[in-house]
């Protein structure tokens, strides 16, 4: 079955911020964020980038929007290649590309009513006619997302964190976007409304044929809601496959890992919970070789002589470690 065609190309993207130079010190120090990823997002279908905190993910979303500018790389979005294009260049693809925070507090203008939020991507992009016009998108934006006409007049403090997250999908929705980036969009929220957001969005992506890119740190939230999933540890994608695969048939020590920590609903039911030693490394002075050799109960010395790339280890599913040995437990 042949596979849609890719919206969102990314290849060899880095993202590095430099520091301070220290005293007496010839070199300056960089922090990569992100070193090297690449991946495609195919049309209609949701990717999800999982990993801990600090592994680049959210860093990953911001360049693709060029919130932030990479340090090498390229970006192609619908086929056009928006590297390095300035903010004046951007400005018809920001429209196509929106962005869902991860705190529904913070991002949120508290001085305007929702009818002014919502109105606001319309007359920057000049999406509505006129009055009535804009009155009508917005009504039917916040019926998408499940919040009635009346409540255009309220301010953002008269809501709930689970409404006010969908206050900020309808902004991004907004200007009719066909990518949207949700950046740890439940994190935040009570676990009972996290299910309901996340059911939001799969409705959303099947009514209107969205694409999305889903951060997140819960493997339990993205396994619902994903198409395939991308795993990030320090700056690098480790492990890229479709979900039920991924779920099933790990092939990266990081994933195992990560898969034994998500809960399970049977709470009779016991799992051996992998316990990574140590905490992440610096991403300023990565290890050698395999990033997370110092934290891998598989590791060999041979894992520190050279980094392992991104491969094809079965159809459609990728892996960067030279461990083929393994045989790695699924969770359940």
């Amino acid at each position: 079955m042949k596979q849609p065609e890719a919206l969102l190309e990314v290849r060899d993207l880095h993202k590095w911020f430099p520091l301070r130079r220290r005293l007496l010190s010839r070199a300056r120090e960089v922090v990569k964020a992100v070193d090297g990823v690449s991946f495609d997002v195919r049309r209609g279908e949701v990717l999800s980038l999982v990993g801990e905190s600090g592994s680049g993910k959210s860093t990953v979303g911001r360049s693709v929007l060029r919130l932030t500018a990479p340090t090498a790389g390229t970006i192609r979005f619908a086929g056009t290649d928006i590297t390095h294009f300035s903010r004046r260049q951007m400005r018809p693809f920001r429209q196509r590309m929106q962005l869902v925070f991860q705190d529904p507090y913070a991002s949120l203008n508290p001085r305007m009513t929702v009818e002014g939020i919502l109105a606001a991507p319309l007359e920057i992009h000049g999406r509505a006619a006129s009055r009535s016009d804009r009155r009508d998108k917005i009504e039917e934006a916040l019926r998408l997302v499940g919040l009635l006409p009346q409540h255009a007049a309220r301010y953002p403090h008269e809501f709930s964190g689970g409404q006010r997250q969908r206050i900020g999908i309808a902004r991004a929705l907004m200007t009719g976007p066909e990518l949207l980036i949700a950046d740890e969009p439940v994190s935040a929220l009570d676990v009972s409304i996290q299910a309901q957001v996340v059911n939001l969005l799969v409705e959303l992506k099947r009514r209107l044929g969205l694409t999305i890119l889903f951060v997140a740190h819960d493997l339990a939230v993205v396994g619902h809601i994903s198409d395939r999933i991308a795993v990030m540890y320090l700056g690098r994608l480790v492990e890229l496959a479709e979900t039920r695969e991924l779920f099933g048939n790990p092939r990266h020590p990081y994933t195992e890992a990560l898969l034994s920590a998500a809960p399970i609903p049977d709470p009779t039911f016991k799992r051996e919970r992998i316990v990574l030693a140590g905490d992440i490394p610096s991403p300023v002075n990565p290890p050698s070789g395999c990033s997370f050799r110092t934290r891998c109960r598989y590791a060999l010395p041979a894992c520190g002589e050279a980094r392992p790339p991104l491969r094809e280890v079965a159809p459609g599913h990728f892996k960067a470690c030279i461990r083929d040995d393994l045989r790695l437990r699924a969770p359940g």
